[in-house]
Protein backbone atom coordinates (compact mmCIF):
# COMPACT_ATOMS: atom_id res chain seq x y z
CA UNK A 1 0.00 0.00 0.00
CA UNK A 2 1.41 3.32 -1.00
CA UNK A 3 0.23 7.05 0.63
CA UNK A 4 0.10 9.93 -1.40
CA UNK A 5 2.07 12.92 0.84
CA UNK A 6 -0.16 16.06 0.88
CA UNK A 7 2.66 17.90 -0.99
CA UNK A 8 2.27 15.16 -4.10
CA UNK A 9 -1.59 15.87 -3.80
CA UNK A 10 -0.90 19.64 -4.18
CA UNK A 11 1.47 19.63 -6.59
CA UNK A 12 -1.11 17.02 -8.33
CA UNK A 13 -4.12 19.69 -7.79
CA UNK A 14 -2.01 22.87 -9.83
CA UNK A 15 -1.20 20.38 -12.72
CA UNK A 16 -4.72 19.79 -13.00
CA UNK A 17 -5.43 23.41 -13.11
CA UNK A 18 -3.05 23.96 -15.45
CA UNK A 19 -4.11 21.14 -17.99
CA UNK A 20 -8.09 22.90 -17.06
CA UNK A 21 -6.44 25.78 -18.62
CA UNK A 22 -5.02 24.67 -21.47
CA UNK A 23 -8.31 23.11 -22.00
CA UNK A 24 -9.92 26.26 -21.88
CA UNK A 25 -7.44 28.18 -23.94
CA UNK A 26 -7.26 25.85 -26.79
CA UNK A 27 -11.33 26.15 -26.74
CA UNK A 28 -11.26 29.60 -26.83
CA UNK A 29 -9.02 30.14 -29.47
CA UNK A 30 -10.41 27.70 -32.03
CA UNK A 31 -7.18 25.63 -32.11
CA UNK A 32 -6.48 22.11 -32.26
CA UNK A 33 -2.96 21.54 -30.77
CA UNK A 34 -2.54 21.69 -26.70
CA UNK A 35 1.53 20.96 -27.32
CA UNK A 36 0.74 17.89 -25.17
CA UNK A 37 3.15 14.58 -27.20
CA UNK A 38 0.81 11.79 -28.76
CA UNK A 39 3.05 9.47 -26.81
CA UNK A 40 4.42 9.93 -23.49
CA UNK A 41 7.93 7.85 -22.42
CA UNK A 42 7.86 6.64 -18.90
CA UNK A 43 11.63 5.97 -18.20
CA UNK A 44 12.82 4.01 -15.00
CA UNK A 45 14.52 6.36 -12.36
CA UNK A 46 18.01 7.10 -11.97
CA UNK A 47 18.58 4.41 -8.88
CA UNK A 48 16.46 1.38 -10.60
CA UNK A 49 18.33 1.84 -13.79
CA UNK A 50 22.08 2.59 -12.50
CA UNK A 51 24.34 -0.56 -12.72
CA UNK A 52 26.59 0.01 -9.97
CA UNK A 53 23.17 -0.05 -7.64
CA UNK A 54 22.18 -3.18 -8.10
CA UNK A 55 25.47 -4.48 -7.05
CA UNK A 56 24.71 -2.32 -3.93
CA UNK A 57 21.72 -4.32 -3.16
CA UNK A 58 22.97 -7.91 -1.94
CA UNK A 59 26.86 -7.33 -1.10
CA UNK A 60 27.38 -5.73 2.07
CA UNK A 61 27.95 -7.96 5.63
CA UNK A 62 27.96 -6.25 8.81
CA UNK A 63 30.31 -8.22 11.53
CA UNK A 64 30.46 -9.07 14.98
CA UNK A 65 26.96 -7.83 16.27
CA UNK A 66 25.18 -8.87 19.04
CA UNK A 67 21.86 -10.38 17.68
CA UNK A 68 18.71 -9.24 19.80
CA UNK A 69 15.26 -10.57 19.36
CA UNK A 70 16.30 -12.96 15.86
CA UNK A 71 13.10 -14.56 14.19
CA UNK A 72 14.66 -15.85 11.23
CA UNK A 73 13.69 -19.09 11.40
CA UNK A 74 10.27 -18.76 9.96
CA UNK A 75 7.73 -15.30 9.09
CA UNK A 76 6.28 -13.27 12.12
CA UNK A 77 4.03 -10.91 12.60
CA UNK A 78 2.89 -8.57 15.88
CA UNK A 79 0.10 -9.21 17.13
CA UNK A 80 -1.92 -6.15 18.33
CA UNK A 81 -3.95 -8.47 20.71
CA UNK A 82 -1.15 -10.16 22.02
CA UNK A 83 1.56 -6.92 22.05
CA UNK A 84 3.96 -9.69 20.78
CA UNK A 85 5.45 -11.21 17.23
CA UNK A 86 3.64 -14.15 16.73
CA UNK A 87 4.53 -17.10 13.83
CA UNK A 88 2.73 -16.30 10.71
CA UNK A 89 2.41 -17.27 7.04
CA UNK A 90 4.27 -15.64 4.80
CA UNK A 91 1.57 -14.11 2.81
CA UNK A 92 0.01 -12.30 5.79
CA UNK A 93 -0.01 -8.42 6.24
CA UNK A 94 3.64 -7.87 8.34
CA UNK A 95 4.25 -10.98 8.25
CA UNK A 96 8.37 -10.71 7.74
CA UNK A 97 11.46 -11.87 8.99
CA UNK A 98 13.84 -9.57 10.71
CA UNK A 99 16.72 -9.52 13.28
CA UNK A 100 18.01 -6.44 15.92
CA UNK A 101 21.04 -5.99 16.54
CA UNK A 102 23.22 -3.79 19.04
CA UNK A 103 26.27 -2.12 18.16
CA UNK A 104 28.24 0.85 19.90
CA UNK A 105 28.10 4.65 18.94
CA UNK A 106 31.86 3.83 16.99
CA UNK A 107 30.18 1.01 15.28
CA UNK A 108 26.47 2.76 14.41
CA UNK A 109 28.64 5.57 12.82
CA UNK A 110 30.26 3.37 10.60
CA UNK A 111 27.39 1.75 9.24
CA UNK A 112 25.51 4.75 8.86
CA UNK A 113 28.28 6.48 7.06
CA UNK A 114 27.54 3.28 4.43
CA UNK A 115 24.15 3.87 4.43
CA UNK A 116 24.74 7.38 3.64
CA UNK A 117 26.84 6.68 0.62
CA UNK A 118 24.29 4.27 -0.97
CA UNK A 119 21.29 6.68 -0.49
CA UNK A 120 23.30 9.66 -1.94
CA UNK A 121 24.26 7.61 -4.96
CA UNK A 122 20.84 6.71 -5.39
CA UNK A 123 19.44 9.82 -4.70
CA UNK A 124 17.04 11.18 -7.25
CA UNK A 125 17.02 15.18 -7.03
CA UNK A 126 13.82 15.66 -5.68
CA UNK A 127 14.63 13.57 -2.59
CA UNK A 128 16.10 15.03 0.09
CA UNK A 129 19.82 16.36 0.88
CA UNK A 130 19.90 14.18 4.20
CA UNK A 131 18.80 11.25 5.67
CA UNK A 132 17.93 10.60 9.62
CA UNK A 133 19.76 8.26 11.62
CA UNK A 134 17.29 5.45 12.06
CA UNK A 135 19.39 4.17 14.89
CA UNK A 136 17.49 4.05 18.34
CA UNK A 137 20.10 4.79 21.09
CA UNK A 138 20.21 3.50 24.73
CA UNK A 139 20.74 6.76 27.12
CA UNK A 140 21.78 4.00 29.99
CA UNK A 141 24.68 2.13 28.19
CA UNK A 142 25.38 4.66 25.02
CA UNK A 143 24.56 1.63 23.10
CA UNK A 144 22.45 1.66 19.51
CA UNK A 145 20.10 -0.47 18.30
CA UNK A 146 19.33 -1.23 13.82
CA UNK A 147 17.18 -3.39 12.44
CA UNK A 148 17.48 -5.75 9.33
CA UNK A 149 14.44 -6.89 7.87
CA UNK A 150 12.73 -8.93 4.26
CA UNK A 151 8.92 -8.94 3.85
CA UNK A 152 7.56 -12.69 3.83
CA UNK A 153 6.57 -11.63 0.19
CA UNK A 154 5.87 -8.96 -2.36
CA UNK A 155 3.03 -9.02 -4.64
CA UNK A 156 2.22 -13.13 -5.06
CA UNK A 157 5.73 -13.88 -4.67
CA UNK A 158 6.63 -15.67 -1.52
CA UNK A 159 10.10 -14.21 -0.21
CA UNK A 160 13.55 -17.19 0.24
CA UNK A 161 13.98 -17.37 3.63
CA UNK A 162 17.40 -15.97 5.06
CA UNK A 163 20.15 -18.37 5.06
CA UNK A 164 21.67 -19.37 8.58
CA UNK A 165 25.12 -20.70 8.59
CA UNK A 166 27.58 -21.28 11.13
CA UNK A 167 31.21 -19.95 11.92
CA UNK A 168 32.69 -21.93 9.17
CA UNK A 169 29.86 -21.42 6.41
CA UNK A 170 28.03 -24.73 7.06
CA UNK A 171 23.79 -24.05 6.32
CA UNK A 172 22.06 -24.63 9.87
CA UNK A 173 19.12 -26.20 9.64
CA UNK A 174 15.87 -25.04 8.30
CA UNK A 175 14.59 -24.79 12.16
CA UNK A 176 17.34 -23.08 13.70
CA UNK A 177 16.27 -21.18 16.60
CA UNK A 178 18.99 -18.15 16.70
CA UNK A 179 18.85 -16.63 19.82
CA UNK A 180 19.41 -12.64 22.10
CA UNK A 181 23.04 -12.89 23.20
CA UNK A 182 24.40 -14.65 20.17
CA UNK A 183 27.28 -12.81 17.91
CA UNK A 184 26.65 -12.63 14.19
CA UNK A 185 27.48 -11.87 10.89
CA UNK A 186 24.94 -9.82 9.18
CA UNK A 187 24.61 -10.24 4.75
CA UNK A 188 21.86 -7.34 4.19
CA UNK A 189 21.27 -5.36 1.13
CA UNK A 190 21.01 -1.46 1.37
CA UNK A 191 18.00 -0.29 -0.47
CA UNK A 192 17.36 3.17 -0.74
CA UNK A 193 13.62 5.47 -0.70
CA UNK A 194 12.01 8.42 -0.74
CA UNK A 195 8.03 7.70 0.36
CA UNK A 196 6.91 9.08 3.35
CA UNK A 197 10.14 9.76 4.45
CA UNK A 198 13.36 8.99 3.01
CA UNK A 199 16.19 6.41 4.38
CA UNK A 200 17.81 3.54 3.73
CA UNK A 201 16.58 -0.19 4.55
CA UNK A 202 19.05 -2.65 5.86
CA UNK A 203 17.52 -5.91 3.64
CA UNK A 204 17.94 -8.75 5.07
CA UNK A 205 19.64 -11.38 2.72
CA UNK A 206 21.48 -14.39 5.71
CA UNK A 207 23.23 -14.67 8.70
CA UNK A 208 26.58 -16.45 10.40
CA UNK A 209 26.36 -17.37 13.95
CA UNK A 210 29.83 -16.52 15.45
CA UNK A 211 28.99 -17.24 18.90
CA UNK A 212 26.00 -19.31 19.93
CA UNK A 213 24.20 -17.68 23.52
CA UNK A 214 22.42 -21.07 24.23
CA UNK A 215 18.55 -20.08 25.00
CA UNK A 216 17.43 -20.34 28.47
CA UNK A 217 14.06 -19.69 30.14
CA UNK A 218 13.52 -16.63 31.61
CA UNK A 219 12.22 -16.53 35.13
CA UNK A 220 9.87 -13.65 35.64
CA UNK A 221 10.28 -12.82 39.35
CA UNK A 222 13.44 -11.52 41.21
CA UNK A 223 14.98 -13.20 43.95
CA UNK A 224 13.18 -12.74 47.65
CA UNK A 225 13.17 -14.36 51.00
CA UNK A 226 11.67 -17.47 51.61
CA UNK A 227 12.35 -21.36 50.47
CA UNK A 228 15.70 -22.54 48.40
CA UNK A 229 15.21 -25.62 46.98
CA UNK A 230 18.47 -27.60 47.65
CA UNK A 231 19.88 -28.78 44.05
CA UNK A 232 22.72 -27.39 42.16
CA UNK A 233 20.92 -27.61 38.45
CA UNK A 234 18.14 -24.63 39.04
CA UNK A 235 17.39 -24.30 35.61
CA UNK A 236 16.04 -20.54 35.92
CA UNK A 237 18.01 -17.41 36.67
CA UNK A 238 16.19 -14.76 38.87
CA UNK A 239 16.39 -11.93 36.65
CA UNK A 240 13.63 -9.69 35.17
CA UNK A 241 11.65 -10.75 31.57
CA UNK A 242 13.29 -8.51 28.96
CA UNK A 243 10.95 -7.11 26.78
CA UNK A 244 11.35 -6.14 23.31
CA UNK A 245 12.29 -2.78 23.37
CA UNK A 246 14.56 -2.94 26.08
CA UNK A 247 18.46 -3.47 25.60
CA UNK A 248 21.24 -4.98 27.97
CA UNK A 249 24.37 -3.57 29.16
CA UNK A 250 26.86 -5.62 27.65
CA UNK A 251 28.21 -4.54 24.04
CA UNK A 252 29.44 -6.50 21.30
CA UNK A 253 32.72 -6.92 19.56
CA UNK A 254 33.74 -4.49 16.81
CA UNK A 255 31.71 -4.06 14.20
CA UNK A 256 33.05 -3.72 10.53
CA UNK A 257 31.25 -3.46 6.69
CA UNK A 258 32.88 -5.58 4.53
CA UNK A 259 32.60 -4.22 1.06
CA UNK A 260 32.41 -7.45 -1.85
CA UNK A 261 34.36 -7.94 -4.91
CA UNK A 262 31.34 -6.55 -7.11
CA UNK A 263 31.27 -3.11 -5.31
CA UNK A 264 34.77 -2.80 -5.06
CA UNK A 265 35.04 -2.47 -9.10
CA UNK A 266 31.96 -0.06 -9.00
CA UNK A 267 33.04 3.24 -10.26
CA UNK A 268 34.46 5.85 -7.11
CA UNK A 269 32.12 7.87 -5.72
CA UNK A 270 32.30 11.45 -7.26
CA UNK A 271 33.20 14.99 -4.84
CA UNK A 272 30.13 16.29 -4.39
CA UNK A 273 28.59 12.80 -3.16
CA UNK A 274 32.23 13.26 -0.87
CA UNK A 275 31.12 16.66 0.08
CA UNK A 276 27.75 15.70 0.61
CA UNK A 277 28.16 12.63 2.69
CA UNK A 278 30.26 14.48 5.35
CA UNK A 279 27.62 16.89 5.81
CA UNK A 280 24.91 13.59 6.22
CA UNK A 281 27.49 12.03 8.90
CA UNK A 282 28.23 15.26 10.91
CA UNK A 283 24.70 15.02 12.25
CA UNK A 284 25.03 11.92 13.93
CA UNK A 285 27.37 13.42 16.49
Amino acid sequence: MHYLHKEVLEFGLVQVKEVLEQIKNVKDRDIDDTGWPSRNLILLPKWMKATNRIDDMTDYTITGVEALWPRINRTYKFDQAEKRSVPCDAFDDGAAYNIQFRMTKEQAKELFTEMAKAYLEAREDSWPDKIEIPFKRDEDTGTFTGKATIKGAYGKEATKKPMQVDAQGNKLPEDFLLTTGSTVNIAIAFFPYNMRDAGVSLRLRAVQVIKYAELEERNPFSAVEGYVHDRDDNPFKPEPLIEESEVTEESPPPLTVVKSKARAKSKAEPTKVDDELASIIGSFD
